[in-house]
This record gives C-alpha cells, structure tokens and sequence, in this order.
C-alpha cells in the first residue's frame, strides 16, 4: 500500500483580522517544526488575508488554501473568487463542498462539481467535503448522501484528479462538540475508500487523503488518526489558537 502522508487543515471560516493571521503562523510553525517532514499543513483563511498568509508563510514547508473557488475563470460573478485568482496570489490549495457552503449556502452536487472542475483546471489541489446531517444518520441514509456526493468525481479522470484530497465531516459533528467516535469515522472513511476504488481505481483509492473534520481537538486527534483509513484532520473552531492546532498535529502524528 503506498504511504499517505497525514495532512492537517486548520479552516478558520469567517474569523480573524490582520493581525490575527500574521501572529498565527510564528507560534504555529514553530510548535511543529519537528514534525513538519512528516505531515503537511496547511492554513485555510477568509479570502481577504489569502495574499497576507502566502507572504507570512513564505520560507516555511506550511501552504494556503481558500475556503471555496468560483465556477469560472472570470466573469459578471460579483463576489466570487475564481480558481485563477488564488493560483495567481500563490494559493495551491482549496476546501470546495463544506457543509456550511452546502447547507447554510445551498450549494448542491452540481455547483460543487463544477466549483471542483474549475479547481483542477487551475491546477488547485481541491479539499473535496462529504457528509451526511443527523437526520439522514439517524434514517440509516449516510452511505447514500455521501455516494451521491461523491459521484461528480466519476467525470475526471485518475490522472486529473491526482492530488484530489476527500474529507468527511459529519454535519451533526461540527461545531456542536459532538464528534464522531474513531470507529464511526473509520467506516465512513473505508466506505469512501472502497467508493473510489470501484469507480476510479484501487491504486489511486490507496494513495488518497482521506480527512475527518467535526469538532475535533487535541483531546481526540490522536485517537482519530490511529484509525487505518483516517489520513489527516480537517479542523475548525480548535485551529483558531496555533498552539491548539499544533498540539493535534503532533498527538495525531503520535497516534
């Protein structure tokens, strides 16, 4: 089996100013300065101080990613972003289909897929986020709603999507201090797995990143990633504080 290298995200949503994103990443990169060859992570801003954390990570291993990406190169599309854009700023990274974009937003499948097919043009590495709310848990539908998510991948090709990044993030776990139990992750993560062998391929299932976001924190990161299909973290509210996100780094490199 090819070795997956464990990836943490922090996704600040819509928090912090300036000075919030300058001060974060001294702290941050030097609490995990010893683990930085053996994980990547990345930071993930409001779009406004994209441009100010490219410059303030300048000469460390940490990359940037947005939040989400426009449909289109350019266009009458009064307040997007397009994927253009960020790779023009020096972006490399971005989180397309986070709950919050498909729930609070409405984006659906469709808009997704497209956000994503506008990503892999730009040659983005696309964070691509599934995930079932309580309701459908509790109706035994979460296999169901997250193949349904997952089948615009089957339009790209192996080659194409090659860097692509999966996370799941059950919408009843976010922000809620729920989360899932390591077990729960581990069968929707083997789920997904299974998914993309079958309808990509079993080589290119192996190599995939498969994150678990959902109120996770240095309390659970380390049981989390000890699961076999658990690669990385994706990370909200605990990725605020650099010393918090940096203590589930390490304790889930330690798993």
């Amino acid at each position: 089996m090819e070795s997956r290298i464990p990836l943490f995200i922090a996704n600040w949503k819509m928090n912090k100013l300036a000075k919030d994103v300058q001060a974060f990443v001294i702290p941050f990169n030097e609490a995990t300065q010893d683990v930085s060859a053996k994980s990547e992570r990345v930071l993930a801003p409001t779009s406004v101080y994209l441009s100010a954390l490219v410059v303030a990570t300048k000469g460390t291993s940490i990359h940037v990613s947005a939040q989400n990406c426009g449909t289109a190169k350019s266009g009458a599309f009064t307040g997007e972003v397009s994927a253009a854009m960020l790779k023009d700023l020096g972006v490399g990274w971005v989180i397309l289909g986070h709950s919050e974009r498909r729930h609070i937003f409405k984006e659906d499948n469709n808009l997704v897929n497209a956000r994503l097919k506008a990503a892999i043009e730009e040659g983005l590495t696309p964070v691509f986020c599934v995930g079932e709310k309580l309701e459908e848990r509790k109706a035994n539908q979460t296999f169901i709603v997250i193949e349904n998510q997952l089948l615009g991948l089957k339009a790209h090709s192996e080659a194409v999507l090659k860097d692509l990044v999966v996370a799941y993030e059950p919408v009843w776990a976010i922000g809620t201090g729920e989360n899932a139990t390591p077990t729960q992750a581990q069968e929707v993560h083997a789920f997904i797995r299974q998914w993309i062998s079958k309808n990509i391929s079993s080589t290119f299932a192996n190599r995939t990143r498969i994150l678990y976001g959902g109120s996770v924190k240095p309390e659970n990161s380390s049981q989390l990633m000890a699961m076999e299909d658990v690669d990385g973290l994706l990370v909200g509210g605990a990725s605020l504080d650099p010393l918090s996100f940096g203590e589930i780094v390490k304790k889930g490199l330690n798993s």
